[in-house]
């Protein structure tokens, strides 16, 4: 038997399996120097994960709806999920948002609709993240001047942006601008934040997206560490000193049932990313080598059939994320391979989170698996496999040439037909698709977003854009475009641009018209 990576998966394990290693030179301590037993020392000892419910939909007012339920039932941070539209930099009435508008996430095309989004959240006591990618400089602007109207300063402000957008170019799509031009844009964000927003954590480098477009648990890792280390590159080539910015840096994985090599996984990953910070970027700081990252449970493993089955896959895979040592989680709701979520799904996906924190002892002692043959075993040998893997990145001249060579896209699309070739022919197990299954499956009524919400923010641009004063939208513009074609950081302007009410389709089209957008090459 073989684990997701492809590793020997053995029937038992013993202290023969660790081949000599020495359990005291190796792990270390909980929050120390490498980092495999958690970057802090007590853990969830001292308070559990931060437990951050992924949700967006519609338009910004039935998002604030859905958020405000959140924090009322538990949740412990907000996570926003955006619509296509805006994750691609478009407004609600470009001809391309046609039919797409509110659908995955919430439409946001103005500080007024930011405005509506966090309308009753004190946004001083939250922490929020946000996942957006090419646009996340102008989400993380408005939600800065949303802040700034409610009196809560910069340095008060904690969360996170993706702003990932080397894994868009992999495995997800909603990327803009070319390469270049995109880590311009995520070194300027990295710098601003430093300035602006000191707590704010600048990216969360994703494995999540690969994972679920086909990525096994060590491409996962490698590829994820492996864009980490091109955007180190890029902010130290601008002048940024390491242990300036690093310590902002966080991660985002998934967390598949295949709970044992998960656990496994985290674990590999810290300790792989403390030893680049240290040995090859120098880095001092122990905040700047700790690998700190939110886990989201596999929403690719949810199946429409049987959908409550999910709530048990859910329960196995969040498991494997706090036994991992994740700080922040969010747990997929049972029927979102349906629809959108409904309210009571959204909350018991909370409630699954909140008996591991509260009902079961995973928070009593510090990484429970210390020591475990079978985890330790697997720690290595993921760790072996992660490197050898960068290490084929790097020959191919890092992550972004690679990127341009289609090369982990290529990884990836293989290791899911492979799996996809397993499930067809039942080697591979999915309760209630290829065994297990029911005759006739029970009728589910799944949420639906209304097609109005297009017409509505339609209708809210035009007023805003003959309500604004124009010239000073055009000003600002100009400034912005001016930016980019310099070497000034591009925040600045683009702020002013969207105090002025400038929308995200504008602010997006000004840097079109100076960078250009990326356009693919089909490797076969």
């Amino acid at each position: 038997m073989s684990t997701e990576s492809g590793l020997p998966f053995e029937p038992l394990y013993g202290p023969e399996a660790l081949r000599g290693w020495d359990p005291a030179g190796q792990l270390g301590e909980p929050g120390s120097y490498p980092f495999t037993r958690g970057v802090y020392p007590t853990m969830y000892t001292g308070r559990p994960w931060t437990m951050r419910q992924y949700a967006g939909f519609g338009n910004a007012a039935e998002s604030n709806e859905r958020y405000r339920q959140l924090l009322a039932a538990g949740t412990t941070g907000l996570s926003v999920a955006f619509d296509l539209p805006t994750q691609m930099g478009y407004d609600s009435d470009a001809p391309l948002a046609h039919g797409e508008v509110g659908k995955v996430g919430v439409a946001i095309d103005t500080i007024d609709d930011m405005r509506v989004l966090f309308r009753d959240i004190p946004l001083d006591q939250v922490s929020t993240s946000m996942t957006i990618n090419a646009p996340a400089a102008i989400l993380l602007l408005l939600y800065q001047l949303v802040a700034e109207e409610q009196g809560v300063p910069g340095e008060a402000l904690n969360g996170t942006i993706q702003n990932d957008v080397l894994k868009e170019y992999i495995a997800r799509g909603t990327y803009i601008y070319p390469p270049a031009e995109s880590l311009r844009l995520t070194t300027d964000i990295f710098s601003y934040c430093q300035a602006e927003l000191p707590r704010w954590n600048t990216i969360s480098i994703s494995g999540y997206h690969m994972a679920e477009a086909g990525a096994t648990p060590v491409q996962e890792i490698a590829f994820t560490l492996a864009n980490a280390m091109a955007y180190v590159r890029a902010a130290v080539a601008s002048g940024q000193h390491v242990d300036e910015f690093a310590p902002r840096l966080a991660f985002f994985f998934v967390a598949r049932t295949t709970f044992l090599e998960e656990v496994a996984k985290f674990r590999a990953a810290r300790r792989i990313w403390a030893r680049i910070m240290r040995e090859e970027f120098g880095a001092e700081n122990p905040k700047s080598q700790m690998l700190r990252f939110h886990t989201q449970t596999a929403g690719v493993q949810l199946t429409a059939q049987q959908p409550e089955v999910n709530l048990v896959r859910v329960a196995v895979q969040a498991l494997g994320a706090v036994l991992g040592g994740t700080q922040s989680l969010h747990t997929n709701s049972f029927d979102e391979a349906i629809a959108l979520p409904t309210e009571k799904a959204a909350r018991l996906a909370l409630r699954t989170q909140q008996v591991l924190a509260y009902e079961s002892d995973v928070t009593a002692t510090v990484d429970p698996f210390a020591g475990s043959y079978v985890v330790e075993s697997l720690t290595d040998e993921i760790e072996a496999a992660t490197l050898a893997l960068m290490e084929q990145v790097e020959e191919r001249g890092g992550a972004v040439a690679a990127i341009e060579q289609g090369f982990q896209k290529l990884e990836i699309e293989k290791s899911a037909y492979q799996v996809a070739k397993e499930i067809d022919s039942g080697e591979r197990t999915v309760v209630g698709v290829n065994r297990f299954t029911l005759e006739e499956e029970e009728h589910y009524v799944p949420l639906r977003v209304d097609p109005a919400i297009e017409v509505d923010q339609r209708a809210r641009l035009e007023r805003i854009r003959a309500e604004r004063d124009q010239a000073a939208v055009d000003d600002a513009l100009a400034r912005l475009r001016a930016a980019a074609a310099g070497t000034d950081n591009l925040l600045y302007p683009m702020k002013d641009a969207l105090r002025a009410q400038a929308t995200v389709g504008e602010v997006s089209d000004a840097l079109r018209e100076v960078w250009g957008v990326y356009t693919p090459t089909d490797v076969f």
